[in-house]
């Protein structure tokens, strides 16, 4: 697999950006700076002039890659869960049990990040505490209806459909399909900020993922066994 995912590239919406920023040095310095910046202060208090500082650049060098921090939020959501979706496909590559297959994607889109040395420029497990923080700020918006049929969220949508796919062909009776893997995917990072920063009623141990949780919740729903 690492031998697969050293000649990768993510291909984002070219809606979401002005310049590629993996076109250039200063392109991959602003999504490297900026990751490590949103973590550091938050989404909110994060303007292009702070990260402009960071890196040594103008903020007008910024806006040539980003119309604004709201896309540039966008575009590292697009680039978390397209990494996330060639994971999923690697992980269940050649597998035929579809209930295997089921279990290993739940691990994926669940499991706790670790750096990936592919990507020099991108810490994966800093963007991860970003999407369970911040992720929901790229949507909760008056302009989600443009912004969806600009395709911001189309890389989001078909990790959904994947797992809809993987759960109708474990259980093809089972009616909710789409419902069980949003609560997959999005129910996941809630329960890793609940354990983060309402630890009084989360059900999980400091370094401990929901993975046995929503394993434990779909093939329950699915009145079904992995080990079948």
């Amino acid at each position: 697999m690492q031998k697969l995912l050293s000649n990768l590239k993510i291909t984002i919406n070219e809606n979401i950006f002005l310049k590629d920023p993996e076109s250039s040095d200063l392109g991959k310095r602003i999504v490297e700076n900026s990751i490590l910046l949103i973590d550091e202060i938050g989404f909110d208090d994060f303007t292009f002039k702070k990260l402009g500082a960071k890196i040594g650049s103008n903020e007008s060098s910024i806006y040539r890659y980003f119309e604004n921090k709201h896309n540039l939020l966008v575009y590292l959501a697009s680039w978390y869960w397209s990494w996330t979706e060639y994971q999923l496909v690697f992980a269940i590559n050649n597998i035929a049990d579809p209930l295997k297959k089921l279990d290993l994607a739940i691990e994926v889109l669940t499991k706790t990040t670790t750096l990936d040395s592919t990507f020099k420029h991108i810490d994966e497990v800093v963007l991860k505490r970003i999407i369970i923080n911040e992720y929901s700020k790229s949507y909760l918006t008056k302009q989600v209806d443009l912004d969806n049929d600009e395709g911001y969220f189309s890389i989001y949508k078909r990790l959904v459909i994947r797992l809809k796919e993987l759960i109708q062909e474990a259980n093809k009776d089972y009616k909710y399909a789409f419902c069980l893997a949003n609560t997959v995917i999005e129910g996941s990072l809630h329960q890793q900020y609940l354990k983060d920063h309402f630890k009084s009623i989360s059900g999980l141990k400091p370094n401990e993922a929901p993975t046995e949780f929503y394993k434990d919740l779909v093939f329950n729903t699915l009145n079904i066994s992995p080990n079948e």
